[in-house]
């Protein structure tokens, strides 16, 4: 099977592409960063570089393409809404028609679980348990993105979407890295009791899940999937076990919800003042996820497409900090 990977420079593009390699299949990658694509390409995938804006461009990536994975996007809870249309909705716009224009047989949405988030705390969330409105742009355009995935199924299209929610390892450029540098800074404080409970997703268990989309057949297509781990853990928990890990001190002051939601209220306004308007060390978003909990059922994904996450979150936890203590290496 060859298939076309888009966001490839990316972190779940990069190590879904790599592990598709690993299983034999005949890899395309697209990538804003030919930089971030080089381990592809010496693993034996082929890099077409360019922008998926250009619709034209994507018709030419969909070549002789039997299934695309599409991972590319806009992530992030700050930003003009433009962006993240454009990144997230238009993007997937120009692969779904290049996919119907060539003729590829299968689509792989990796979509997101901040779709749910509606700032209040949730367990078990199902499929279609998705809110009335939407409370940031990145949770809008992703839903507008799935809608146009879903569509192309009356044209024959063959159709799956990943929900993922808080994926890490080795690669992970997102939770972690901003959290160490606010503990370092003195910042960060556990919001309300600290008992929230949250899911996490291993990269190695969400490629898992990306190759069973590609392969799976009949009733299991059509359709979109939660994807996490499975075993909801405390947040402060979490990010504690990463500060010993990484011998920063532990976070062991408290703030409440409010004093906090106050404080990013603020950090927000002053940024968006600022010439630039430089993203927020913490965001009025960011202080809900840090207080409430927000859990996924995964049970539509272990039966249809027989998921069954067996990278721990304390494994993908190890391979992200040591990766990261790599990265910050003098002699790297």
């Amino acid at each position: 099977m060859k298939i076309l990977v888009t966001g490839a420079s990316g972190f779940i593009g990069g190590r879904f592409a790599r592990f598709a390699l690993e299983q034999g299949f005949d890899v395309r990658v697209s990538g804003r960063r030919a930089e971030g694509v080089e381990h592809l390409v010496r693993r034996g995938a082929e890099f077409i570089p360019g922008d998926l804006t250009d619709g034209l461009l994507v018709r030419d990536l969909c070549v002789d393409i039997d299934a695309v994975v599409h991972c590319a996007g806009h992530r992030g809870a700050w930003g003009r809404y433009q962006d993240f249309q454009r990144d997230n909705v238009l993007v997937t716009e120009n692969v779904v028609e290049a996919c119907l224009k060539q003729r590829v047989r299968r689509l792989v949405h990796l979509s997101s679980a901040s779709m749910y988030f509606d700032g209040r705390s949730h367990t078990g969330l199902t499929e279609d348990q998705l809110p009335k409105r939407f409370r940031h742009s990145y949770a809008a355009t992703k839903n507008q993105a799935e809608q146009k995935v879903f569509g192309a199924q009356e044209f024959g299209l063959e159709v799956i979407a990943l929900r993922a929610r808080c994926v890490t390892g080795a690669g992970d450029m997102s939770l972690f890295p901003r959290l160490l540098t606010m503990q370092r800074k003195g910042r960060l404080a556990i919001v309300g009791n600290g008992l929230n409970k949250v899911d996490f997703t291993s990269v190695q268990n969400l490629s898992e899940a990306l190759l069973s989309s590609l392969l799976a057949s009949g009733s299991a297509l059509g359709k979109a999937y939660n994807i996490s781990n499975g075993a909801p853990v405390p947040l402060w928990d979490v990010i504690n076990y990463v500060m010993r890990q990484m011998n920063v001190p532990q976070v062991t002051r408290y703030r409440s919800f409010g004093l906090a939601y106050s404080k990013a209220a603020l950090n927000e306004l002053a940024c968006k003042l600022w010439p630039g308007q430089p993203e927020p060390s913490l965001t009025r978003l960011g202080v809900q996820h840090m207080d409430k909990d927000f859990t996924l059922d995964i049970s539509r994904a272990r039966h249809y497409l027989d998921y069954d996450p067996k990278v721990t979150l304390w494994a993908a936890l190890d391979e992200f900090c040591g990766w990261w203590k790599a990265q910050q290496s003098p002699y790297r």
